[in-house]
């Protein structure tokens, strides 16, 4: 697992550890679904920002839409 990989994986434990208390939720679960979220917020944040084959800012905001979309 790559290092960025393993920060969003400690964020999604920490997320869920907190969270499952007071709602009696999974902590699995409640993990499961932070980890995706906080990756596609990392793809989304590369293709605003980083992604430098892209030619403007429009097909940048194109790309991050069909990502959230295709995530929902």
């Amino acid at each position: 697992m790559n290092k960025r990989i393993r920060l969003l994986a400690d964020g999604a434990a920490k997320f869920s550890a907190v969270m499952a208390l007071p709602t009696g939720e999974s902590g699995d679960d409640l993990f499961v679904e932070k980890f995706a979220e906080l990756i596609i917020r990392e793809c989304v944040d590369i293709a605003q920002h980083h992604v430098m084959n892209i030619s403007t800012y429009a097909d940048a905001e194109c790309v991050s839409n069909q990502i959230k979309e295709h995530f929902g």
